[in-house]
C-alpha cells in the first residue's frame, strides 16, 4: 500500500481501474434501471392471453407454436393450456410445476412476482368457442421490449454512463495532478520574482508520490538559496564594517607618511601600511575561505584520514607558536581514530582550534587535547585554561566576525571558529562549546568514523 501511495505512476492505474469498475458495476446497473423504467411498456397479461388463444383458434399448434416463437423473441416465455396440458412445450422447474397444479384447477387469473425481476402470469381465457383455456407466461422483466432492442438500448445507456463516469474519475484524477503542479509554478515564478521565502509546503492534493517529492525537494531547494542570499549579503555587511577600520588606518598611515620630510620618517608608516596590508589579506583569505565552505563544497574529494596522525602533525606544526607563547600543549589521550573526510579541510579545522587555544592562554598556561572513540563518533576535545566566555556569548562564537568580550584585545578576525565549524557539519559531525570547570574554554568535536 505504500508503493502504491508512494507512487504517482501507480495511483493513476488504480484509479483508472476504480472507474473501470464503475463502469462495469454501476453503469450497468443503472443501465438495466433505465430501461425498466423510461422505455418500459408494461406487459397486458390478460391481452396476451387473447393473443394466444386467438392464434391458436384461427390456426392450431402451428400457429400457437409460431406466436410463441414470437414472445420469446421479445423476452417472454408461453404457452396455452388446454385441460391441464401445455399445447406448446414448455420447461417448467419443480417449483413451478406444484404451483401450476394449483393454479389449474382454481379458475383465477394471477400474476406474481416470485423473486426480483422475475414474473409469472396465469390468465384464464375464453375463446369464441365458448371454451376456457389457460395461458402461463413468464418473463424476466415487466416491460415489453425484444431482446434485440433491449441489448441496443442496454448498450447506449452504458456508454453514455461510461463517459459520464470516465469523465468524472478522469477529472478529479487530473485535478488531483493539476493542482499540486500549479502549486510548485506559482512558488517558481515568485522565486524568480525575487520573493525568496516562498514555499510549496503541504498543499491539497499532494500525495506521498513524485509530486509531493517534487514540492519537498522545491522547499529544500529554496531554503537552501534563502540561506545563501541571506548569508552572503550577512558577510558583504560585516566585511563592509571590517574593512572600513583597517582601510582608514592604512588612509591615515598613507597620509601621514605622505607629510613626512625624509624616507627616515617615512619608513616606520610604511612598515604599519604594510601590516595592515597583511592583515586585509589574510582577512580576505579567510572570507573566501568561509565563503566557498557555506557553499556546499562541490566536489569536495573524501579520503580515509587518521585522526591520530592528524593531531600528531598539527602538534608539531604548532609547537613553535606554543613555546613563543610559554604554552605547554599536551596529549591526554589519542587513538588511533580513521575518519572519511577531506584531510585539507580537517586539519585546517584542527589548527584553527589550536591557535585559538594557544592565542588565549596565559603565559605558562596549557591547552590539553584528546581523541577518543564514543560510540561510532570520533570525538576530539580541545580545553584551555584562558578566561574562557561569557555563557550568553557562547552561542555566538561560531557567527561570522563575532569576537567575544573577554577577546577585545587579542588578534584575529572573528573567522576561525567559524570555519571550523562549517569543515565539521560539511563532514556530518557535531560541534560543541563550554566553559571548562576552573576557567577555560572546552570545544567537542564529534565526526563520524569511517
Amino acid at each position: 500500500m505504500n508503493s502504491i501511495k508512494g507512487s504517482l505512476y501507480w495511483r493513476l492505474l488504480v484509479w483508472f481501474c476504480v472507474a473501470n469498475l464503475l463502469v462495469l458495476f454501476l453503469g450497468g446497473f443503472f443501465a438495466r434501471r433505465f430501461i425498466e423504467y423510461t422505455t418500459a411498456i408494461e406487459i397486458n397479461w390478460a391481452a396476451l392471453a387473447q393473443e394466444a388463444d386467438q392464434a391458436y383458434q384461427t390456426g392450431g399448434r402451428d400457429a400457437l407454436a409460431e406466436w410463441v416463437q414470437q414472445q420469446r423473441q421479445q423476452g417472454v416465455e408461453a404457452t396455452l393450456f388446454d385441460a391441464g396440458e401445455p399445447l406448446v412445450p414448455i420447461r417448467l422447474r419443480g417449483p413451478m410445476r406444484a404451483l401450476l397444479q394449483a393454479w389449474l384447477p382454481s379458475g383465477q387469473s394471477i400474476v406474481l412476482q416470485p423473486r426480483k425481476g422475475f414474473y409469472v402470469a396465469f390468465q384464464q381465457v375464453t375463446g369464441a368457442d365458448g371454451h376456457t383455456r389457460q395461458l402461463l407466461a413468464m418473463s424476466r422483466s415487466h416491460v415489453r421490449l425484444r431482446p434485440q432492442t433491449r441489448e441496443k438500448i442496454y448498450l447506449a445507456a452504458q456508454l453514455l454512463l461510461s463517459l459520464l463516469f470516465i469523465g468524472v474519475v478522469g477529472w478529479w484524477v487530473a485535478r488531483s495532478v493539476a493542482r499540486p503542479v500549479q502549486a510548485l509554478r506559482r512558488a517558481t515564478r515568485r522565486m524568480a520574482e525575487g520573493e525568496l521565502s516562498t514555499r510549496v509546503g503541504r498543499q491539497r492534493g499532494l500525495a506521498h508520490d513524485e509530486l509531493a517529492q517534487l514540492a519537498g525537494d522545491f522547499d529544500l531547494m529554496a531554503g537552501r538559496i534563502e540561506a545563501l542570499v541571506a548569508h552572503d549579503r550577512a558577510v558583504l555587511q560585516d566585511l563592509s564594517h571590517e574593512l572600513r577600520s583597517p582601510l582608514a588606518r592604512l588612509q591615515l598611515i598613507i597620509d601621514l607618511a605622505r607629510r613626512s620630510s625624509d624616507p627616515s620618517e617615512a619608513e616606520p608608516y610604511f612598515l604599519q601600511a604594510e601590516g595592515e596590508i597583511a592583515r586585509l589579506d589574510h582577512m580576505l583569505g579567510e572570507m573566501l575561505a568561509l565563503s566557498r565552505m557555506e557553499g556546499g563544497l562541490p566536489g569536495m574529494e573524501r579520503e580515509r584520514v587518521d585522526l591520530a596522525e592528524l593531531v600528531h602533525d598539527a602538534i608539531e606544526q604548532f609547537r613553535i607558536d606554543a613555546d613563543a607563547g610559554r604554552v605547554e600543549l599536551k596529549l591526554a589521550s589519542v587513538d588511533s581514530l580513521v575518519v572519511s573526510g577531506n584531510a585539507m579541510l580537517l586539519e585546517r579545522a584542527l589548527g584553527n582550534l589550536l591557535a585559538n587555544a594557544i592565542k588565549f592562554s596565559p603565559e605558562g598556561g596549557q591547552v590539553e587535547l584528546t581523541l577518543r572513540a564514543e560510540q561510532r563518533f570520533a570525538a576530539l576535545v580541545l580545553r584551555d585554561h584562558g578566561p574562557g566566555v561569557p555563557d550568553d556569548e557562547l552561542n555566538l562564537l561560531f557567527r561570522p566576525f563575532f569576537r567575544g568580550s573577554n577577546a577585545a584585545r587579542a588578534d584575529g578576525h572573528g573567522l576561525g571558529l567559524a570555519i571550523v565549524e562549517r569543515v565539521v557539519q560539511v563532514h556530518g559531525g557535531t560541534i560543541e562549546v563550554r566553559n571548562g570547570d576552573g576557567g577555560g574554554l572546552e570545544i567537542r568535536v564529534g565526526l563520524p568514523l569511517a
